[in-house]
């Protein structure tokens, strides 16, 4: 039998964590909808009114030079504007990796996520930060869910909860973030590194 069959069984079974800023959201083998299967989503914020998060792993064809250039020295390559998500895709996100040894609190433009990761404010002048970042990434539009909506959608196996590592932000191309995610997870997680986005290519 498939190994998606056992899914559901295997996911009930794993430990839950609590989504929070600084986590990530990975989909769950066999996700059908189309704009969230096999993404890795970071998550920025976590209140009783939404969660709100950024794709880390949907690239788009626009040169960020084109659309941001001030930004484009500091993006880790390929330096191209990134698909946070559906909503308000007019709206930029800028996440960051800190140098190693930085002060994150003792810097106003950087809020801090989790190990080195930080969320930057894009208003201010790329070289007040430039000095305490290894390379930012920018991303088009976010993803939210209402009240009880992410909850009711882990609950029902869609996401698991997996802490986050810097280099998940900055991932070079060619890098499969989901399947690499996946494979340094505690079983039986790695066993599903490399489930199709598609059903039908298995």
């Amino acid at each position: 039998m498939p190994e998606y069959f056992y899914a559901d069984r295997l996911f009930n079974a794993l430990e839950r964590t609590d989504p929070e800023p600084g986590m990530l959201l990975v989909a769950a083998p066999g996700m059908y909808s189309p704009e969230f299967a096999r993404t890795v989503v970071l998550i920025i914020e976590q209140s009783a009114e939404r969660t709100l998060g950024v794709v880390l792993n949907r690239r788009s064809e626009t040169a960020l030079a084109n659309v941001i250039p001030a930004w484009a020295d500091l993006a880790a390559k390929p330096q191209a504007v990134h698909i946070g998500g559906p909503v308000r895709p007019e709206a930029a996100v800028c996440l960051g990796v800190t140098s190693p040894g930085v002060d994150i609190d003792a810097n106003p433009y950087f809020q801090r996520m989790a190990n080195r990761l930080v969320l930057l404010n894009l208003n201010v002048e790329p070289e007040l930060v430039s000095a305490d970042i290894d390379g930012v990434r920018i991303f088009a539009g976010y993803a939210e869910w209402e009240p009880g909506q992410l909850d009711d959608e882990i609950l029902r196996g869609d996401w698991f909860v997996a802490p986050a590592l810097p280099s998940d932000v900055i991932a070079p191309a060619g890098a499969d973030l989901w399947g690499d995610v996946m494979r340094r997870q505690a079983m039986p997680l790695p066993l599903f590194a490399t489930f199709p986005a598609n059903l039908e290519d298995n």
